[in-house]
Formats: C-alpha cells, structure tokens, sequence
C-alpha cells in the first residue's frame, strides 16, 4: 500500500480509510488500556504518577475544566461537541512539546466506577486520558480496582 510519493504529506480530508492503520492503532489502543488497568491492580491509584507533570496537568486541568466532575460519567457528546473540542484542542496544545504523544488516540473509561469493556469506554486523546484519570487518581476513585485485585 502506497500513500504517496515519499516526503509526501498525508491530507487527512483526502485519505483513504486505510484498514492496517486502523488495526494498528487498536492494537496500541488496547494494549495502552490494558497496562493502565493492569497497573491499577498492582497499586492503588491514589499513589500512581502517571507523568512527571502530574501537579501541573491536574491544576490545568481544574483550572481549564472546573466543572467537570470526575465522578460521573463523561458525557461524549458535550466533550466532542464543536465547543468541546475546541476547549480539549487549547487545553492539550500546551503540552505539544511537553508530553510524547499528547495527541495520540486511547481508550479511556467513561465511569470510574465501572471496569473496562466495550460500552464502558470512549476513545478519547492522550492528554484527555491524562487530565481525567489523574483527577479520578487524586480522589481516590481507582483505587477499588487494587482492592478488588488484593481479593
């Protein structure tokens, strides 16, 4: 499969579905999910760092995002509404430089409360997985996943 001649840059609005990309990027998709979770159940979430930016992603995130209550679902609709999006855009562009892959695509679950599965989860980007589920850790909302492992 060819995308074009090399040096090339890919238009997105003009690309073809391209069926090996996409199962490529699932595969990293759960493969990231699955660590995460993996991790929780080895250590309680209230004491995992998740970057070495954890202070300053939470107090952006707070800052940027006061009303968002992470323990309630998240409402997909409002985070990938037109306004949404444009506030996620602005809220992960300061990390353009700062984080690996601010901008790669994940698996994030839509409820603490609930485990991983296939109508639990919303595709969300790095930095969104971030700021969410390091405000979920600093409330201690994933910590029932270690204690339900210790059984």
């Amino acid at each position: 499969m060819s995308l074009g001649p090399a040096g090339a840059s890919l238009n997105p609005d003009q690309a073809e579905n391209f069926e090996d990309m996409e199962k490529q990027f699932a595969v990293k998709a759960v493969q990231h999910m699955t660590t995460y979770w993996a991790i929780l159940e080895k250590m309680k979430g209230s004491q995992l760092r998740l970057t070495k930016m954890d202070d300053e992603i939470y107090e952006h995130f707070r800052k940027d995002f006061p009303e968002f209550d992470p323990t309630e679902t998240i409402n997909e609709d409002e985070m990938k509404s037109k306004e949404g999006k444009e506030r996620w855009r602005n809220f992960m562009m300061v990390y353009e430089k700062k984080i690996d892959d601010y901008n790669f695509g994940t698996m994030l679950r839509a409820n603490p409360k609930f485990e991983l599965g296939e109508k639990e989860t919303i595709f969300a980007m790095r930095m969104q997985f971030y700021a969410i589920e390091i405000a979920r850790n600093r409330q201690g909302l994933n910590d029932w996943i270690y204690e339900q492992a210790q059984k």
